[in-house]
């Protein structure tokens, strides 16, 4: 089925992603192409509106990404966000020029005139928005009416109405921003005209039929963590190619406690053809020695794809790989499909190494997390599954700072295991995006009985998010704080400190490593 699409235009912004997630929130189907995307290959896909997203450049750098011009005579409505507004006022014979002061997070937006606005129709008179931007609006170009002003920026919003062009210095995509959703729906519905014609049914559906026309009479060999991303992604490969998959789960040695066990009752329960392999002493031997983060994930990267080799090749004639790979995997990773900025790699990111002959099918790389959770839901997974919170890929060895020993990994699992289970009997754990443990290499003085210790310090991470791409630190209770503490001190002999990170993302990632 072709749904209707609103396409967006990355010029390199963090949040670009979030803006696809945003209009899908809305039953709007989006996709993101690269800013340079030549005008022909727009005109073919027909979307119903083009947005151009955020971005960290100035319009008036040296080589700043900029797109054909004549994106905005298309006929099709277009919505610049912050620099993408900016580059709207300057392709289009306003002015840019540098703010006085540069707006970075909240702010607060004054609409002019919500009864004529499209964009900001039925939105609040005063709004606090996020902001990100160096540069402001001077001008706007001709035919454009302001519609909202800040205290740093007397263009905050703009349209021409007639051209059906509309620009926002602010990010309404980020959920600190207050009626984000209503001004994308105003886009989306009012002046694009969507209908809203994408679901979390329709996915499933799609999502099947493509593994099909991919897969063919293949066969698929399908990595499973437990979790569930390739819970999910199992569940769809098994509908599309039935006896033709065999699910894979791998104890790398860097699981949780007791992790390995329970995922395969709980795939025994789910009736998947499931493989165990425990190649914990290959993986822990490989990252002997190793503290640099990027390093563990290539190496943990390239060993699974080692034993997954090996696997497939005891299996006979397979052909396929299947993985778990999310949206945000992705951007964090590399620039996909504009200029953004590379934050950390995934072990499950960046395609196979060309001597490795299968073929690669990821049926969720499109998808957020909490859209994973609602397909999970769709396909009847048990909601203890579906709200289970994320776990790294490269599991705890993102989460034991520097190097990794079987004493290090011990001591944080026993840690982690305190900290999941307080959160849980606190009624917290729902609440929570993540919440866990982590060992930081550093050694500190204490006291226990009359003894002096000498011994490690362990972090208590935990964040609330809609989707892990921004995120607060939790403001839990000081009692649930202090259980945490205490137990962890007296439970796992070799911890004697505890600290909580108070760190939002951005400026911090939600993991350590």
């Amino acid at each position: 089925m072709s749904h209707q699409i609103i396409i967006v235009l990355d010029f390199g912004s963090q949040y670009t992603q979030l803006i696809a997630r945003r209009l899908r929130e809305l039953s709007v189907y989006s996709e993101i192409w690269p800013f340079n995307t030549p005008l022909e290959r727009l005109r073919e896909r027909q979307p119903a509106g083009i947005i151009l997203s955020g971005g960290p450049s100035s319009v008036s750098d040296p080589g700043a990404p900029k797109s054909d011009p004549a994106v905005f005579t298309l006929g099709r409505p277009v919505l610049g966000i912050c620099y993408g507004m900016q580059l709207m006022t300057s392709q289009l014979g306003g002015d840019v020029g540098h703010a006085a002061a540069r707006e970075y997070g909240d702010a607060i937006v004054s609409v002019r005139s919500p009864e004529t606005s499209r964009m900001l129709r039925d939105v609040p008179g005063q709004l606090k928005v996020w902001a990100s931007h160096g540069d402001r609006i001077v001008a706007p170009p001709a035919g454009f009416e302001v519609t909202a002003t800040s205290e740093n920026a007397p263009i905050a919003a703009m349209e021409d109405r007639g051209r059906g062009l509309f620009g926002l210095l602010f990010h309404p995509e980020v959920a600190h921003t207050e009626a984000g959703l209503e001004i994308l729906r105003n886009f989306a519905y009012d002046i694009c005209g969507c209908t809203g014609d994408w679901t979390i049914s329709s996915f499933v559906d799609e999502a099947v039929e493509r593994v099909r026309q991919q897969v063919g009479d293949g066969r698929i060999v399908c990595a499973l963590s437990g979790g569930v991303d390739s819970t999910v992604a199992a569940l769809i490969l098994h509908r599309a190619v039935g006896e033709r998959l065999t699910c894979v789960f791998v104890d790398n040695g860097l699981l949780r406690l007791d992790e390995a066990a329970q995922v395969r009752r709980r795939f025994e329960q789910l009736q998947l053809p499931l493989v165990f392999v425990d190649a914990s002493a290959q993986f822990l031997e490989r990252l002997a020695g190793v503290t640099d983060p990027e390093r563990k994930r290539k190496i943990i990267g390239a060993t699974f794809i080692d034993v997954f080799e090996e696997r497939a090749h005891d299996l006979g004639t397979v052909d396929f790989l299947a993985q778990g790979t999310l949206y945000p995997d992705v951007i964090e990773s590399v620039s996909v499909v504009g200029p953004s900025a590379a934050i950390k790699s995934h072990h499950n990111v960046g395609g196979l190494p060309e001597r490795m002959r299968l073929k690669l099918v990821e049926p969720l790389r499109e998808l957020f997390k909490d859209e994973v959770r609602a397909v999970g839901r769709q396909l009847g997974l048990s909601e203890e599954l579906v709200g289970r919170q994320p776990f790294p890929g490269p599991g705890l060895a993102v989460r034991v700072i520097g190097e990794i020993t079987p004493d290090r990994l011990s001591l944080l699992r026993l840690a982690d295991h305190v900290v999941v289970d307080e959160v849980k009997r606190a009624g917290w754990y729902a609440q929570l995006w993540q919440s866990f443990a982590v060992l930081l290499p550093v050694q500190s003085v204490g006291v226990m009985g009359d003894a002096r210790t000498y011994e490690y310090t362990v972090a208590v991470r935990a964040v609330q998010s809609r989707d892990g791409m921004t995120a607060d630190w939790a403001r839990l209770p000081h009692e649930l704080l202090a259980r945490i503490s205490s137990r962890i001190v007296n439970e796992v002999k070799g911890i004697n400190r505890v600290v909580y990170d108070i760190s939002n993302k951005p400026p911090a990632t939600i993991e350590w490593e």
